[in-house]
Order: C-alpha cells, then sequence, then structure tokens
C-alpha cells in the first residue's frame, strides 16, 4: 500500500491561495491559518486544501478559508 500523503511536504506545489479568514464554526483554526498570507496547496479534494500551515506542518482545510491567487 503506497501512502503519497507522505510526501506532500516536500512535493511541488500546484497552485496558491489566499487565507481570507480563521473564523471556524466547529474548529480552532486561527492559529493555524493566518488572514492575508499566501499558502502552497500540495494537494486538493472537492472540499479541501491540503498546505502547509502556521505549524510547518500538512494540513487539511475547507476551501471557505481560502481564495485562489495568480
Amino acid at each position: 500500500m503506497k501512502l503519497n500523503h507522505y510526501k506532500w511536504e516536500s512535493k511541488e506545489a500546484i497552485k496558491h491561495i489566499e487565507c481570507v479568514h480563521a473564523n471556524a464554526k466547529k474548529f480552532i483554526v486561527n492559529n493555524k491559518l493566518t488572514p492575508g498570507k499566501t499558502y502552497e496547496v500540495k494537494n486538493e479534494t472537492d472540499e479541501f486544501y491540503f498546505i502547509v500551515d502556521n505549524s510547518n506542518r500538512i494540513g487539511g482545510f475547507r476551501k471557505e478559508y481560502f481564495k485562489e491567487v495568480n
């Protein structure tokens, strides 16, 4: 069984996104995301972006916290 997510930290970014808010309803994300900061997307699903967050680890966050940047 291949565990590709172990390689995400060293993987090249597929796009860049900017955090627009860190106001989560259920979870605490304001210590992992900074509004206005740009993050590299390492992987993406229909609902989540997987990025290297402020803890320098890969985290999955709902797309509602971000906007795509060029």
